[in-house]
């Protein structure tokens, strides 16, 4: 008989892969906030579980988790912890422009093609 726990470790990795491979496609110089991140990823209303998964991505990740924002285009890291200032940092080196800790999601939002058959 097969251990649920099995099965529930193995959608949590699912969850994961998908939303990994969704962040991988954020193009430099463009944002997505956890909202749309995980409605994009196929996990629904999510936004806060994507935002602690994203939240112990080992230091050395190459995923982009600096172009994901909160609702509005607000960024979450405080202003003078560590990851927020790299937060601000790389999106400024994208040519991001961050005011009042927001950056316009209308000029900088992520807006995938959607290909229909």
């Amino acid at each position: 008989m097969k251990d649920p726990l099995d099965s529930v470790e193995n959608d949590a990795q699912i969850r994961r892969t998908a939303l990994y491979s969704t962040l991988a496609q954020v193009p430099e110089g463009k944002v997505v906030s956890y909202g749309q991140l995980a409605e994009l990823a196929g996990l629904g209303r999510a936004a806060r579980w994507v935002g602690r998964t994203l939240s112990q991505l080992p230091g050395d990740t190459k995923l982009p988790w600096h172009r994901v924002l909160g609702a509005g285009g607000r960024i979450s890291l405080p202003v003078g912890s560590p990851s927020g200032d790299e937060q601000r940092a790389r999106l400024r080196m994208e040519g991001i422009t961050v005011l009042n800790n927001r950056v316009d999601i209308r000029r900088h939002g992520w807006r995938p093609v959607e290909h229909s058959g």
